[in-house]
């Protein structure tokens, strides 16, 4: 069944802008969620709902209990990302989706707070002021792996991203606090600069195309 633009509505940005995942799917894409927006949705009469991208602090969080009502009524809910991921650990057995990274490792217990997905954004252009520390930790995590820094600079650098309050996050503050050596940082920078990954941007493609192929 093929489903058209106003059957499916995705709760979008800053993981991925709304031009950028349009070229991926056709959807009604919306701004961050929060309290109220899912059972304001259901008066368009939706056959699927994505959620990606949602407010944790500035505004009451959408709820568990409007995410049920949508799923008794039928409709299909896919979370990723950010707080798609969050609320898809805590209603996957009651048959909301969960896709990605982020959403196993909030299953999986490896994180529990809002705060380690958490940012700050411009809320004119919904643009990323602050860095994640879910993507900070699998970017830090690859470079270990890889040799670029050793355990005891991992634990260095985690422990001071995780220490500092989630608006004000960004990896240059870490960098600045962490007590890393010059010449180290700058190889950790032209590491990020090369292979450095915005895991809530990858998985929030992924939400997206998941929706794509159960559309086709």
């Amino acid at each position: 069944m093929h489903l058209n633009k106003k059957n499916i509505i995705i709760f979008l940005g800053p993981s991925m802008s709304a031009d950028e995942a349009s070229k991926i799917l056709d959807a009604d894409y919306r701004p961050p969620i929060q309290r109220g927006d899912v059972t304001a949705a259901l008066q368009d009469n939706p056959d699927i709902i994505g959620i990606i991208d949602g407010v944790f602090h500035q505004q009451p969080a959408v709820s568990h209990r409007e995410i049920l009502n949508a799923l008794k009524k039928g409709v299909k809910i896919v979370g990723g990302a950010s707080m798609g991921a969050l609320r898809a650990s805590e209603l996957d057995d009651f048959g909301m989706v969960g896709i990605g990274y982020v959403y196993n490792q909030y299953k999986n217990g490896f994180i529990e707070s809002d705060d380690d997905v958490a940012i700050v954004i411009n809320p004119i252009n919904l643009e990323q002021l602050s860095d994640s520390l879910v993507s900070m930790e699998y970017n830090f995590k690859k470079m270990l792996e890889e040799g670029v820094i050793s355990g005891e600079e991992f634990n260095r650098l985690f422990k001071t991203a995780k220490s500092i309050f989630y608006p004000k996050r960004t990896y240059d503050l870490v960098f600045k606090n962490a007590d890393i050596d010059d010449s180290k940082v700058k190889e950790i920078k032209k590491s990020l600069d090369d292979e450095g990954i915005d895991i809530k941007r990858q998985d929030a493609v992924d939400v997206i195309k998941y929706i794509k192929n159960m559309t086709e």
